[in-house]
């Protein structure tokens, strides 16, 4: 096969239309224009790619375009864009796979193709991505910062990045950062309101509960005398009950919690965040095992923490561990095991920021 020149001027451009759909709808909130922002995003990294000197002689979009609630595809063919209609389910696209088989057939049959330009952000593509570049390819992914994975970004490096914001117009930028924003908004007033509600059905039962023990200790009321009065229940009649909302977490004793690092308070929402997923996966396993548990194993919490925070690198990830314990929130602890010893995270529950995330802990 004769190799391509490293000045080739041809790209191939892959986009993983789903991916870029589904962030915009999450991400901001289902925008009504969603359609129009998606084909924005190709245009432009299409006129941006030939600004560069760079022809798109291929240019794939791969979605299980049935489901989308727009129908892109008579505009994207307009662009020169195919259409892969890819197969999906709730949890899981074949658009990566598909994507994938195809860049390959393109760099063993097309050696021209000097570019190859993917608009996703998963770390399931990161394998394709380094044969690429080991058979020379140069090698460019386009997305939103937030929905691309810090490994991935890692690995190609920040100068191959492109970021989908600067391919919108920075007033359609604005509209949509406008849109996220209010909509946080309400939905933190809502939660607001629920959480005073719930202050308000507590306060009730402890005043209750105060009227109760009153009453008892001070026995029961002298019965009037007077006929049209009605008489007054007496002590043993049953009292109605007011449900009180159970503690999401079982009470840990003070002896658990020596041997951690003095508290400070966490500096970073990312460092928040990182807690609070920690702290709602030892509350999976209580739920699961119900029972009190003390450890979570450190191995299998840091693949989940790929998913919660893919948009960090793995050694930042890792990080976040150990600002949690340098603050005095957790501390990691070695565990003798077969075949081999294991480590284990160990939670404060004294901690401020904890008591904050989780105030049914203690």
């Amino acid at each position: 096969m004769s190799s391509k020149s490293p000045a080739s001027p041809y790209a191939a451009v892959f986009i993983d239309f789903e991916n870029v759909y589904y962030f915009l709808k999450n991400h901001f909130h289902d925008p009504p224009d969603l359609n129009d922002i998606c084909l924005d995003i190709v245009r432009t990294l299409r006129e941006q790619l030939g600004a560069k000197g760079l022809d798109s002689l291929i240019s794939y979009a791969y979605a299980d375009f049935e489901r989308l609630a727009t129908a892109p595809q008579g505009a994207l063919y307009l662009m020169g864009v195919s259409t892969r209609n890819v197969l999906g389910t709730d949890h899981k696209n074949a658009a990566d796979m598909q994507l994938c088989i195809d860049a390959l057939e393109v760099m063993y049959t097309r050696p021209d193709i000097g570019t190859f330009v993917l608009v996703a952000g998963d770390r399931d593509y990161i394998p394709v991505l380094q044969h690429l570049r080991r058979q020379a390819r140069q090698v460019l992914v386009a997305g939103f910062r937030e929905s691309v994975s810090g490994d991935l970004l890692q690995n190609i490096g920040a100068a191959q990045f492109i970021d989908a914001r600067d391919l919108l117009a920075p007033e359609r930028v604005e509209q949509l950062e406008k849109r996220r924003t209010d909509r946080q908004r309400t939905i933190e007033q809502s939660r607001l309101l629920r959480e005073q509600g719930l202050a308000g059905v507590t306060s009730a039962a402890a005043l209750a509960a105060r009227a109760s023990a009153s009453g008892e200790a001070e026995g029961p009321a002298p019965q009037p005398k007077a006929a049209a009065v009605a008489p007054v229940p007496s002590a043993s009649a049953p009292r109605p009950v007011v449900a009180v909302p159970a503690r999401p977490f079982i009470s840990r004793p003070a002896e658990e919690v020596p041997d951690f690092a003095p508290l400070r308070r966490l500096a970073t929402d990312t460092e928040r965040r990182t807690l609070a997923f920690m702290l709602a996966e030892f509350q999976k396993l209580e739920t699961k095992q119900q029972r009190r548990v003390t450890e979570l194993w450190l191995g299998p919490f840091m693949r989940l923490l790929t998913d919660e925070l893919p948009e960090l690198p793995d050694y930042e990830r890792r990080d976040q561990l150990n600002k949690l314990r340098d603050a005095g929130t957790i501390r990691i602890e070695k565990r003798e095991g077969e075949p081999h010893p294991f480590s284990v995270i160990v939670v404060n529950y004294s901690h401020p920021d904890v008591q904050e995330l989780h105030p049914g802990a203690e």
